[in-house]
Order: structure tokens, then sequence, then C-alpha cells
């Protein structure tokens, strides 16, 4: 394989063993025929928020929801208006057993994600699991085993890996817009933080089953309503919201995870809480480095951005669209580039419906999910553990510096 000529390395030149790159061929041996006007059927696990938000944009591109499990009634109520067809379960493994169900929509807490997914693949179910991919390194192994030992379909749910716009983005990297990139910095700004509300909850919830294989505790509200901010249930927005920003930076820079992180964090008004409202973590990588900030006390340039930092120029990509800027950047330039870049999510879901039936391999397979959510998951160890973590060559290990 030649260098790139942008960035004058050679793509995906690391083993195999560390950097999991997906060669993926089709998958064969579709579970059943579908004609072309066929709606796909699928349960929903977990109806949270984010699950009735799939859920209805599921349903608005054809697809039928016969099935939904859920640990607190509320949420099977709300569920239950926008599909009251369906047939409703506490325990998400008896909805597993209804074999008119073709898929799964899984949209619980990451500590779920690993038992839930290996799971409905014994069932024999394609699979729409959200992301981050997992609660651990390991995990990850051992998701992607899994799935590469079954004949199903399983997208993650990083929608801009089937953004338009994000691809036209990467396309200018690619044609050496930007020159050689050497720092990239991912951000997410919002002023949402406040302390976490541990009073009553309204309705029934089955607490053990919520905990699933997490540690045995007490009902704490605030730990079921804001449950992505504790290390037992989730990698807080290290992994939420990073997992999505690495995984545009890796796409767009061609390489797999970074070789190790340094981190710190603090929680400043998230009073509660055990995951941070404020960090900054440092990635290496062998010829560039990465910044990843996150402020959820300050509204300045507010949501997502990714800074593309070349030689040549400069892209700025966030919910608003691109834009570049050549080198050298003068005060008040205007960008010599500019496009909107949306992020639909029925473009990734539309691709996952499009799979179940065609059996192809979806836009975000657990191999690309596993390496975006690679490094998020260093950081957190290494600002929990007060150090630099390095990824061993496996790609799912770790040793300490």
């Amino acid at each position: 394989m030649s260098p790139d000529p942008v960035n004058g390395r050679t793509p995906n030149a690391q083993p195999l063993s560390r950097r999991h790159i997906l060669a993926a061929a089709p998958l064969l041996i579709p579970r059943s025929a579908f004609g072309a006007n066929d709606r796909v059927t699928y349960g929903l696990i977990a109806a949270g928020g984010r699950g009735r938000y799939l859920n209805r944009n599921f349903q608005k591109l054809g697809a039928q929801c016969a099935a939904i499990a859920e640990v607190y009634e509320p949420n099977t109520a709300e569920a239950l208006k926008e599909a009251p067809q369906a047939k409703t379960y506490v325990e998400y493994r008896r909805l597993l057993e209804d074999k008119s169900l073709d898929a799964v929509v899984i949209a619980s807490p990451d500590h779920h994600h690993a038992p839930m997914l290996m799971e409905a693949l014994s069932a024999g179910k394609d699979v729409y699991l959200e992301k981050p991919l997992s609660h651990s390194l390991e995990q990850s192994r051992q998701m992607i085993k899994a799935v590469r030992g079954s004949n199903r379909i399983v997208q993650i749910g990083m929608q801009r890996r089937s953004a338009e716009a994000i691809h036209k983005a990467r396309k200018l990297v690619d044609d050496g817009i930007l020159g050689r990139v050497t720092m990239v910095k991912p951000q997410w700004h919002w002023n949402i933080a406040k302390p976490l509300d541990n009073s009553p909850l309204a309705g029934k919830l089955d607490w053990d089953r919520f905990l699933g294989s997490a540690a045995k505790r007490p009902l704490e509200p605030m730990r079921f309503r804001r449950w992505r901010y504790f290390q037992d249930y989730a990698g807080g927005n290290m992994t939420d919201q990073g997992t999505h920003l690495m995984d545009v930076v890796q796409w767009f820079m061609k390489s797999g995870p970074p070789r190790s992180a340094i981190a710190h964090g603090y929680v400043a008004k998230m009073t509660g809480a055990e995951h941070p409202d404020v960090f900054s973590a440092i990635f290496e990588y062998p010829d560039f480095m990465v910044n990843w900030t996150l402020n959820y006390d300050n509204a300045y340039q507010n949501g997502w951005s990714i800074t593309f930092q070349g030689d040549k120029a400069t892209m700025i990509l966030d919910e608003y669209g691109y834009r570049v800027w050549e080198e050298p950047w003068k005060p008040n330039a205007l960008p010599t580039m500019e496009e909107k870049a949306p992020v639909p999510i029925e473009s990734h879901i539309q691709n996952f419906l499009d799979c179940v039936k065609s059996r192809k391999q979806p836009n975000c397979p657990v191999e690309i999910a596993a390496q975006a959510v690679a490094g998020p998951h260093l950081a957190n160890l290494a600002m929990f553990g007060h150090r630099q973590v390095r990824l061993k060559e496996d790609g799912f290990s770790t040793a300490t510096d």
C-alpha cells in the first residue's frame, strides 16, 4: 500500500490485530425473504427518551413496532401512544422469544448493551443498537466475536456514518484540501448542567431489572433518571458524545484508535454525578494529536464541532455544516468553502432497514463502533486513575505508565 498523499502516511498501516479494520463481505444467509414492499417488524428494548425517538423514526420509515420491553411503567405508557398495537413486557428476554420479530432496537443504558446484543443474536434477531457500543474495551471484543459468529445484521447508532454531507467533508480531506493535518480538536458545549434530581419517581420501576449485572444497591432515583453519569451504568459524556466525535476524527484521518490517552475532568455543577460535566482528553496517534473537550456549563460555540488543522487549510465541521479557511488564516477572513451538513437519523435507520432485507453490511458495523469508543474508554481509565493509559496491540487491553 502506498503512502497517503495528503498526510504522508500509509492508511491503516498498523497491524490488523491492533486496528481491527473491517473488510466485511455481505452476509449471505438471510433470516427471511423480504419483498420490496414488506415491512420490517421489530421490538423496542428500552423505551426512554432515546428509545421513543428511535421508535418514531423507525415507524415513520415504514417499519412496524410489534413489541416493547421496558422496566419503567411511565415509559411504556408513553411508547404505547405511538405504537398502540405493540405487546408490552417488563423482561426483555420475553420479547426476544417472539419469533415474529425480524429485528430489535436497543436503547438501554450502556451496561446492558453487551448482554442484550448477545442474547438478541442468540434469538436470531437483527439489531439496531444505540451507541456507545460497549461499557468496556473487553466487552467490545466480546461483542465483535458474537456478531461475527452469527449471520445477523447489526447497526450501531452513529448516524454521521450515513450523513451525505459528512461524506462530502471527508472527501475534501481525502483530496488534500487541508494538507497535512497535525491537530484535531473535537468539542461539545452545552449549558445544561445542574444538580441531579433524586426526588421520588412517579410510577413503578423494576429496579432490579434496571440494575441487571451492575452492583446491587438500594434505589436512588437519580441513578435511574441520569444513569449516564454513574460508572456502574455508563461511560459518561466521555463515551456518549465522544463516540460520535472520535469516530469522525478517525474516519477522516484514516486511523484506528489512539495509542494512549490522558485526561482530566471534574463535576462542576452536576452535583451527585460520578462522571464529570467538564473535561479534556488528549489522545496520542502516530502522526497527529487530538484534544477532545466538553463543557456542559457554558454555551459558547454551542453544540458539537470538530476542527481539523492542516498546513494548507483548516476545516470546522459542526451541526450547521462545514467551513474551510485557507492558510495563512487572517482575522475576519471568510471561508473559502462552505456547505450545510445535516445529520439526519432517518438515513441511518433506512440504511439498517435496507440491510435487513439485502443482508449487506450496514454503514456502522460493530468493528467501526469498537474503534470509535476505544479512545473514550482509555480516557475514562486515565481520568479516574490519574495516569496515562496505553492501548496494547490487541486493541482491547491496556497498559499504564
